[in-house]
């Protein structure tokens, strides 16, 4: 029964943002057989590092959804203090619901079943625009990014344009 729910919800939300026309990101399926398999593209939000790049991303959502999150991961190169090298993004809305084993984040931050491909876009797009580096998946570019601002934006910027080539 889960995942009846869960597959109903997903197309509900995919005709949702079809339908709509929403800024900072396009959303649709890898494969037009399986829900569960979403590919994205954030556009990189203005006034930051990221503007004007496209990076794609896969969004993979488990049986158990809403119940449990999706995990996101960028296709494209991304250098970014919560984006681990192999593309995986680590912000708390994705994180497993329930309380914190290492007591960081309050059980309210992480995974609830009221989120959606839209807002877990719009966090994703707005943790690209201010990173925390308190919490890095990536230790490398959250310590460049404190610590060698101009380096740090060099790399973004081509990560960017590898992305606008990859378009």
């Amino acid at each position: 029964m889960t995942e009846e729910r869960g597959a109903l919800l997903l197309r509900k939300q995919l005709a949702e943002l079809n339908k709509s026309c929403t800024e900072g990101f396009s959303a649709g399926l890898i494969d037009d057989e399986d829900i569960y398999r979403w590919e994205v593209v954030i556009y990189g939000p203005p006034d930051t590092n990221y503007e004007g790049g496209y990076f794609k991303a896969h969004l993979i959502f488990p049986k158990e959804y809403p119940d449990r999150p999706p995990k996101l991961t960028f296709v494209s190169e991304i250098w970014h203090p919560n984006i681990d090298k192999n593309g995986d993004v680590c912000i708390s809305i994705l994180h497993e619901p329930g309380d914190d084993n290492y007591g960081y984040e309050k059980a309210a931050e992480r995974w609830l079943p009221i989120h959606t491909v839209e807002t877990i876009l719009i966090s994703v797009i707005s943790m690209l625009a201010d990173p925390n580096d308190e919490s890095p998946a990536n230790v490398d570019a959250a310590k460049e990014w404190r610590d060698f601002p101009d380096s740090f934006k060099k790399k973004v910027v081509r990560c960017v344009r590898r992305s606008q080539e990859e378009l």
